[in-house]
């Protein structure tokens, strides 16, 4: 089996870096496609139009700076963060050689106390931790609008098994499916184990956001009884079948963070979610001839990513 080859940093492409000033243009849509060996191409030249992701998703170790999580989580990069351990005591990092484990250290304590809940919450050995962020954050390779500024996580549905998964395994295993083939509510897979998880997530304060499939989170409207306050912060989004997607708030420690405006009033359950169940959302008409996705420049991101990038 193939394993994902990180190529040195660039550094003799450094110094232009500096052309990279005068672009702009709306962030990237992506889902997370990325297969197991993935490996990446060589790169000869930078220019200006040189996709920020293709230097990002380069670097192998975090920027030698202050701790920061630098802009908007689909727009910026992270400084001096630190990387999630592959194992322990109730976790098990998912697609090692991706090299996607870093974080802010607050969303990597954060991981470790919702993986420390997870026994007495749901009754499983602990959790399965998909994407954080790349050793410097910033734009990935494949994948991911967001998960720029080590402050957005995909923790997997799949409850962690009760040994430790050898390497093959965490780069082969799939997540099981939590929707059903019509999309109009959860599979059969779906347990009070995995409601159980997301509350606990969603109750924390540091927790801005849960990202779900729309029949998720009606299978969560449904199930939440009279509690129901925390159910706001879950937010549907397409895909995340398999997983949710967690974001917490930018932290003190990061005074450059750029935060997003708070989920509304209300549980989410009501029309706002009838919009997801429309033919429209379930069969769009597909575009023969899209147009190609866009590739964020560095010119994109803050000024300080390109110090992140060139830093040792």
């Amino acid at each position: 089996m193939r394993r994902l080859v990180a190529i040195p940093s660039l550094k003799g492409c450094l110094p232009l870096l500096s052309l990279l000033a005068a672009m702009g243009s709306a962030p990237a849509l992506a889902q997370d496609v990325t297969p197991p060996g993935y490996k990446l191409a060589p790169l000869t030249a930078v220019t200006p139009a040189t996709p920020a992701k293709q230097l990002f998703g380069r670097k192998t170790t975090p920027a030698n700076l202050g701790l920061n999580s630098i802009g908007f989580y689909a727009k910026g990069c992270l400084s001096n963060g630190v990387e999630l351990p592959a194992n322990g005591p109730t976790w098990q990092v998912m697609r090692p050689s991706r090299d996607r484990a870093w974080g802010n250290p607050v969303m990597i304590r954060f991981i470790q106390k919702l993986a420390n809940q997870a026994p007495r919450v749901a009754g499983w050995p602990g959790i399965l931790i998909g994407d954080i962020a790349q050793p410097r954050g910033g734009p990935m390779i494949t994948g991911h609008a967001s998960h720029q500024v080590g402050l957005d996580a995909d923790i997997w549905l799949t409850p962690m098994p009760d040994h430790t998964l050898s390497r093959q395994e965490r780069e082969t295993m799939s997540a099981v499916m939590m929707v059903r083939s019509d999309r109009l509510d959860v599979s059969r897979a779906w347990t009070p184990g995995q409601m159980a998880i997301i509350k606990a997530a969603a109750q924390d304060p540091q927790v801005e956001r849960i990202f779900a499939n729309a029949a998720i989170k009606k299978a969560l409207c449904r199930d939440a009884g009279a509690d129901r306050a925390w159910l706001s912060k879950v937010r549907p989004i397409y895909g995340h079948d398999y997983h949710f997607h967690v974001r917490i708030l930018c932290p003190a420690n990061s005074p450059t963070c750029k935060p997003q405006t708070p989920p509304g009033p209300g549980d989410g359950c009501g029309k706002e979610l009838d919009y997801w169940f429309s033919d429209a959302v379930l069969h769009p008409k597909l575009n023969p001839n899209p147009p190609p996705p866009h590739q964020m420049v560095m010119a994109e991101l803050p000024p300080a990513c390109r110090q992140v990038l060139a830093a040792p």
